[in-house]
């Protein structure tokens, strides 16, 4: 029986991860400080810390040692740096979790693989990931210490909307609103749901042939921003109305969203699975957005309290709409 470590645990990705490990027989443990509203499986042994507090996190351990640790909220060099020097000795397999943003941003060929550069020189997030890598690079080449880092890419479940403004955007479409779409909404992109991630980082657990190497984990399933906008609509009984603004419009009313667009989302970004796949044959993403979509729509559906409309971003919305209908009036 492997002995499983997530650090972190309760987020979307982990949730579904932990599901799965306790399903597969594995001793899972989750160390957090206990604060989460994502029901969590009984036989999830718990260990009490706060890992950005040093003291904490040994004293949580204490004298435990693991098969694998998962380090879900590793993001900056001095949290791996931090793991490297606790776990030192006492663990079988650490894995990372890094982001597919960290690729060349835009890419200079397509599919990704694990082999393209890592560079992002708009998003501080995929930098940081970018450094958090090198640094357990750095540690597995001098001392091998036994790193695995493992990229996701938009990795979703039921209670999370793909696009930034979460439920409003939905209340938009069902408002007969028009809903912003960045560029000319063609370029292409992946949602992968988070079960489907689970059975590829799960599998990895306790492999020796993981060690030392990277892997991301995706859907194989391809589809456009127009796409994956009417696919909601669709699942909500409504026909989406979509206006194409330039990201960098959108950039210069909110630099945050413009941001999570030129440092990642503006650009078409599709992998190629083989690597994963191959270490891992039961890995076969199952389910595709459109069910996803249905999903999400009965999750915010079966409980007004989620259907939280966010003011400001509505009336956002709007203004850039307004600007752009009058800097590019239609014919």
């Amino acid at each position: 029986m492997l002995k499983v470590l997530f650090i972190g645990g309760t987020g979307i990705i982990s949730s579904a991860c932990s599901r799965l490990a306790v399903e597969k027989g594995m001793q899972l443990y989750h160390l957090n400080r206990g604060q989460t509203s994502r029901p969590i499986p009984e036989a999830v042994l718990r260990l009490k810390g706060n890992v950005r507090e040093r003291a904490s996190y040994e004293a949580a351990l204490g004298e435990h040692n693991f098969d694998v640790v998962v380090q879900w909220i590793g993001f900056a060099p001095e949290h791996v740096e931090q793991d490297v020097e606790v776990l030192r000795g006492r663990v079988g397999q650490y894995i990372f979790i890094s982001s597919a943003s960290a690729y060349q941003t835009p890419p200079a060929s397509l599919p990704v693989t694990e082999s393209t550069v890592l560079d992002n020189p708009v998003w501080e997030y995929s930098r940081n990931k970018i450094a958090c890598e090198e640094r357990l690079t750095r540690a597995y080449r001098d001392e091998k210490f036994p790193g695995t880092i493992v990229r996701p890419s938009h990795t979703y479940d039921a209670t999370l909307f793909p696009s930034h403004g979460g439920y409003t955007v939905l209340h938009r479409m069902r408002q007969g609103k028009p809903v912003v779409v960045h560029g000319d909404g063609t370029s292409l992109w992946t949602l992968t749901h988070n079960q489907d991630f689970a059975v590829g980082l799960v599998g990895l657990f306790g492999n020796p042939r993981a060690i030392g190497d990277s892997f991301h984990i995706t859907s194989d399933e391809w589809l456009s921003w127009n796409q994956i906008y009417n696919f909601i609509a669709q699942a909500a009984g409504v026909e989406a109305k979509l206006v194409h603004i330039p990201s960098e419009l959108i950039a210069a009313y909110d630099p945050e969203w413009g941001n999570s667009l030129l440092g990642d989302k503006t650009h078409s970004m599709v992998f190629d699975n083989t690597k994963i796949k191959r270490l891992v044959p039961e890995f076969k993403p199952k389910i595709p957005f459109a069910e996803g979509a249905r999903q999400i729509m009965t999750w915010y559906d079966a409980d007004p309290a989620r259907q939280v409309i966010d003011e400001s971003f509505d009336a956002l919305n709007d203004q850039i709409i307004e600007a752009y209908s009058k800097a590019w009036p239609k014919n």
